[in-house]
């Protein structure tokens, strides 16, 4: 997980106007939401790698990928071409996809991030 965060973290910074395009209107400063999130992303993944800091890390990182799913749909539902910044993206279908997988990374979060060992 914490190797998957590095790499979609690059993502924040490579494509910053396409995801700044997938922030709701309503909020202000896109541009720097993306880089501090691209930020959080880097921050999480060295959380997840010390035992100290793994089990908050975990917990921030399930609310982090709670809160960022719906601009997921939202950018789906429009199209959004994250990587180009234009409106010719995979649409709908990619929830087929991005929702599962959203998912899955909250449930191996909590396994083996959060929920204690027995």
């Amino acid at each position: 997980m914490a190797a998957m965060l590095f790499f979609t973290s690059v993502a924040h910074f490579a494509f910053l106007q396409g995801m700044s395009q997938m922030i709701p209107d309503f909020i202000p400063f896109k541009k720097e939401w993306v880089i501090i999130t691209g930020i959080l992303e880097i921050a999480a993944g060295i959380g997840l790698l010390f035992k100290k800091s793994r089990k908050i890390t975990s917990i921030l990182l399930i609310i982090f990928l709670i809160l960022i799913l719906p601009a997921n749909i939202n950018s789906a539902m429009q199209n959004l071409n994250y990587e180009t910044g234009n409106f010719d993206g995979n649409g709908i279908c990619y929830l087929w996809f991005r929702i599962p997988m959203q998912i899955f990374y909250i449930l191996w979060i909590w396994k083996f991030g959060y929920k204690p060992k027995d």
